[in-house]
């Protein structure tokens, strides 16, 4: 079913089913549950209240401001999904935000987005409203706009625009591919922060009629799937290894959509192997999350979504128009917007090829960019700007092995403890996940015709 809104989707299920589970969370030990009937009538109550509260009081002579920015820390719990639904329905302007950022990035995005008002989160609410814009002074807000990080290092993170409309087109095409049966529940275990897990841990569950259960955070990924018993989960290749090597998949799951980063065949097997439907998902935050999944028994195998077009580039860069899912553009970076368009078509920095029956199979990466297990992209040259300040005059590469980052430098063998020793301060900056694993000493770092590094012999190199 197509909707246009949030409010739109929750209320059709609202008439016609209006007993059922729409939300399923965890209450004081228990399992509780909120209806597709109760879920609307909170929305609609908490967008007044956040309505209310951008009328200013009688006798102020201020006038209200056209369109508010409120920024949710994306908690995941269920507050939290009532009031980004609930800002939606006001007609605000939002900004997503991962409460376990750093505060410097916090602050960044806060300021960005021209956030005047602070939702999700009451205690970090609080500890960030002095980096807020006061109401009404951020002249460039839309209704219904919803920024989106991509999932970069710092710098290189960019504020993807997108809407309501566009989101809900995104779950429309995901749930005609993969539909999920009212009866379903799907585990929401990602952040809704990113696009991934906002579209397809929450809205194509809701868009089917289905139920989407509140995961209870990282902590909470051991027991989880044991206390709501899902029927169907979103993840990403990281935390799906982590679920299988710990034995923590449920009897009654029966379907796993996989993305946001490439995925071992080694697991898919095991996932299949214990009867469960494994279909493996490619988008962008650009495109509001999914382009094509895969249906068959090939998990490579990708159909590209019914209202998206894709074709391939003479250098085998994949080409997208998705009219109904695609970004607004990149928030107040025109010229960023402009140079990711080539004659109405988004260059998505990935390769591949169109195959047997019309499939779309990915090959690799374009630009120089790492996309870790966990769906964080790390972006080569920023990185590698990093270390060259403190491996100064010596020649290095970075290179991926067995989903880790590892490091490439020419020299001998017995140079390795003072390289590690070199780059220790820096690492101790990143996110585990971004910091380097393996250390190869290596003689001269393979480079093509044209002085690119060639990665790919750099980890053929590792055993």
């Amino acid at each position: 079913m197509r909707f246009g809104s949030f409010s739109e989707m929750t209320g059709y299920y609202a008439e016609r089913t209006p007993d059922s589970p729409a939300l399923v969370f965890e209450e004081g030990g228990s399992i509780k549950a909120l209806s597709f009937s109760a879920l609307h009538g909170r929305i609609r109550e908490r967008a007044e209240e956040l309505k209310n509260a951008a009328v200013p009081a009688a006798g102020s002579g201020a006038e209200a401001p056209a369109v508010r920015c409120a920024g949710v820390f994306c908690t995941g719990a269920l507050d939290c999904v009532v009031d980004i639904l609930a800002a939606a329905r006001a007609g605000f302007q939002q900004v997503l935000l991962d409460p376990m950022a750093s505060d410097e990035l916090l602050k960044e995005q806060i300021g960005l987005s021209g956030a005047d008002m602070l939702l999700g989160d009451e205690d970090l609410a609080e500890e960030f409203a002095e980096f807020l814009k006061p109401a009404g002074q951020e002249p460039d807000l839309k209704a219904g706009r919803i920024l989106f990080f991509t999932s970069g290092t710092t710098a290189s993170a960019r504020a993807v625009a997108l809407s309501e409309a566009s989101l809900c087109c995104s779950a429309y095409n995901g749930g005609s591919l993969l539909p999920l049966d009212p009866s379903d529940r799907l585990l929401l275990m990602l952040p809704l922060n990113h696009v991934f897990g906002f579209v397809c841990g929450l809205l194509w569950p809701l868009s089917c009629g289905a139920s989407a259960a509140l995961g209870r955070g990282p902590r909470h990924y051991v027991d989880d799937m044991a206390f709501f018993r899902p029927t169907a989960v979103s993840l990403v290749p990281l935390l799906l290894g982590f679920l299988l090597k710990n034995g923590l998949i449920n009897s009654e799951l029966r379907l796993m959509l996989i993305g946001a980063g490439e995925c071992p065949p080694a697991l898919i097997r095991t996932a299949k192997d214990k009867g469960i439907r494994v279909s493996f998902g490619y988008g962008l935050t650009e495109t509001s999350s999914g382009l094509a999944l895969s249906l068959g028994d090939d998990p490579y195998a990708l159909t590209v979504c019914p209202d998206d077009e894709i074709r391939i580039a003479a250098d085998g860069e994949i080409m997208v128009r998705a009219p109904g899912s695609m970004m607004e553009g990149y928030y107040r970076d025109p010229g960023a917007t402009e140079r990711a368009f080539s004659d109405g078509w988004l260059m998505t920095g990935d390769l591949g090829f169109i195959g047997e029956g019309g499939r779309l199979w990915i090959t690799g990466r374009k630009k120089d960019i790492f996309v870790l297990p966990d769906g964080t992209k790390v972006y080569l040259p920023e990185y590698e700007a990093k270390l060259s300040e403190v491996l100064a005059g010596r020649d290095f590469a970075l290179f991926m092995k067995d989903g880790a980052v590892c490091l490439a430098v020419s020299g001998e063998k017995s140079e390795e403890d003072g390289i590690a020793e070199a780059v220790l301060p820096l690492m101790k900056t990143l996110p585990r996940g971004q910091q380097i694993r393996r250390i190869l000493m290596t003689g001269a770092i393979p480079r093509t015709a044209t002085g690119k590094v060639r990665r790919w012999a750099l980890a053929e190199e590792v055993n």
